[in-house]
């Protein structure tokens, strides 16, 4: 019997009291912040707090100096500074609202599509935002208002529509910047539609960028409005503050402190909103910089070179007996800079069957990833992929839209990455990254997703898996990682599992445990494994068929015992000479040279 120790784990505090705890430490965020809710405040209650009607006019009361009835003093025409500002704000905070709302609505979501999608979509977009640049902005504002009038809403959206270039090229350089992280290719890999990668794990990074920038165009945009009325562009009968700043330099030498208060707000506001902007993104995390990682393609699958009878892939995959997946002649090319097509991947043929674990043998640059992002249907659109059959399940997948491949990915077919922290999207946290594609594809409720994650996160090791599922990635170690990818991988049901060098990001001990579990997952689930390695130890311990790649080619497969006792090929040979398995200890190999440590 053996005795164990309680502990007490607390939870992670969520997301939002971090993030409010980050924006309390900024000091002078905190002040700004301040500042813009009494500017705010104030401008909304201005009809109940104002002490005069602002557009009320007393001539006999003209440039009256400070006193308790006029706090601020009056203007020209006897009107108080006071409430005209207050009403002013109103005017001036729904300008910047009007424009900055209309520069993200024209330039995020364009940024986001051309900078994921790339190709003619990021072609005809910055074309359309370079011309925006190049208009002439004072020319198409006086010609929007002689033709509209001097209304606040079209001259403010043709403003944020000119704007709109800068979000745009914010977005798309932040967008191309992520786009190749592995988390991203792991929310593919999950089932996960564009649309949803887009708008919830990408638009999650650029936040901050956009939140800096949009926090310096609402003060732009309250300058650029203030301007206007200050050249006498805007209504001369709306109080603003660009009209008493205009007013006041008309009486400049009668009453030069009429500058201060006008000059004092406006100054104030974009102020405020600068610091309010840099702290709230610094507090979302979402300035930080991501490293960018090199673009690390997919594991592939392994393929059979020898030739198969029908028993082993002619047979028709629609039959219960058949294979579950069926890979025939496959070729990946690249379009090389003399213009000739560059092949990668030619003439690879591999069957996997339920129950059944294939491991996939060669050097680095032998192909295996490209196979895999093709069958996956991964590679980048300058890919140029054939085979005279691709099935999985027996539904060919050669002929399928993305749509229909984004529904097979996760549930038919998973995958288990090499590097499980890049695989993991650090702005969410593990249980969220869990419960998406669970309810996404198994159409389950929030509660179900929740406990059937909880479930899986026990199932594959995990001692806490309530503590777990409410981490970030950046809490977790590299072999709890991988055991929560695992979990991922297996969360709906897929038929076939592809695991990439799944024990190389973790220490020497947890590696038996990892492959042990996935050697248990794949029993437990019945499911078709290709397993990625270079170790063929490992190739020995779990998997029932073994293929070596090289070159872009299948040089050899058999199952594992005859491979290993009599391997054919001779890169087979020279892969299982290098494993050392008959060297001495380095202990005794020093002892013998004489070499002391």
């Amino acid at each position: 019997m053996t005795a164990t120790t309680a502990t007490h784990t607390i939870a992670p505090p969520p997301a939002s009291g971090r993030r409010l705890r980050a924006f309390l430490r900024n000091p002078m965020g905190v002040i700004a912040g301040l500042v813009l809710l009494l500017i705010v405040v104030a401008s909304i209650l201005a009809p109940w707090i104002a002490p005069h009607d602002p557009g009320l006019v007393v001539l006999a009361e003209s440039l009256a100096p400070p006193s308790l009835n006029h706090p601020l003093g009056t203007d020209g025409n006897g009107r108080d500074i006071l409430s005209r500002l207050l009403w002013g704000g109103r005017v001036s905070l729904a300008a910047g609202t009007i424009m900055v709302s209309a520069a993200i609505i024209c330039g995020v979501p364009g940024g986001l599509l051309a900078g994921y999608y790339s190709r003619w979509f990021d072609a005809v977009a910055s074309w359309v935002s370079n011309m925006l640049m190049s208009l002439p902005q004072i020319l198409i504002i006086i010609v929007v208002i002689a033709s509209l009038g001097s209304g606040l809403v079209p001259t403010m959206i043709t403003l944020g529509v000119l704007a709109s270039p800068d979000l745009f090229r914010l977005t798309r350089s932040a967008v191309i910047g992520v786009r190749q992280e592995l988390f991203i290719d792991a929310a593919k890999v999950s089932g996960l539609s564009d649309f949803r990668i887009i708008f919830r794990h990408i638009f999650s990074v650029i936040l901050g960028p956009v939140l800096v920038r949009s926090s310096f165009m609402f003060g732009m945009a309250i300058i650029a409005q203030s301007g206007l009325e200050f050249l006498g562009l805007g209504d001369p009968l709306r109080p603003s503050w660009g009209g008493e700043l205009s007013l006041a330099f008309q009486n400049f030498q009668r009453a030069p402190n009429l500058v201060i208060a006008p000059g004092v707000a406006i100054g104030l506001t974009v102020m405020a909103l600068v610091l309010f902007g840099a702290a709230l993104a610094d507090s979302l995390g979402a300035t930080r910089r991501t490293k960018k990682g090199n673009w690390t393609p997919a594991p592939s699958r392994p393929t059979d070179g020898a030739p198969h009878d029908d028993a082993a892939t002619g047979s028709s995959p629609d039959e219960p007996e058949g294979p579950l997946l069926v890979v025939e002649n496959l070729a990946v090319s690249y379009p090389g800079e003399d213009g000739k097509g560059v092949v990668v991947v030619e003439d690879v043929s591999l069957h996997v069957r339920r129950g059944e674990v294939l491991g996939l043998v060669g050097e680095s640059g032998s192909g295996k990833s490209q196979t895999s992002f093709a069958i996956l249907g991964l590679l980048p659109p300058e890919a140029s992929v054939s085979a005279r059959r691709l099935r999985l399940d027996g539904q060919s997948l050669e002929v399928l839209s993305e749509k229909v491949m984004e529904r097979l990915r996760g549930q038919k077919m998973a995958y288990v990455p090499q590097e499980p922290m890049s695989n993991l999207d650090p702005s969410f946290t593990v249980g969220y990254q869990l419960t998406t594609p669970m309810r996404h594809k198994l159409h389950i409720s929030r509660s179900e997703a929740k406990e059937r994650a909880l479930r899986l996160l026990e199932r594959v090791g995990i001692p806490d898996p309530a503590r777990t599922f409410a981490s970030y990635p950046h809490q977790l170690s590299g072999g709890m990682a991988q055991r929560v990818l695992i979990a991922g991988a297996v969360s709906c049901d897929p038929e076939l599992l592809i695991a990439d060098e799944p024990t190389t990001a973790v220490d020497v001990t947890v590696q038996v445990e990892v492959l042990a579990l996935l050697r248990d997952l794949q029993q437990e689930r019945n499911m078709g494994m290709i397993l990625v390695t270079h170790n063929l130890g490992v190739v020995a311990d779990i998997c029932d068929r073994v293929a070596v790649m090289r070159k872009g080619r299948i040089v050899e497969e058999k199952p594992v015992r005859e491979l290993f006792s009599n391997p054919e090929h001779e890169y087979t040979r020279m892969l299982l000479a290098s494993t050392l398995e008959d060297a001495l200890p380095r202990q005794q190999r020093d002892d013998e040279m004489g070499v002391t440590r």
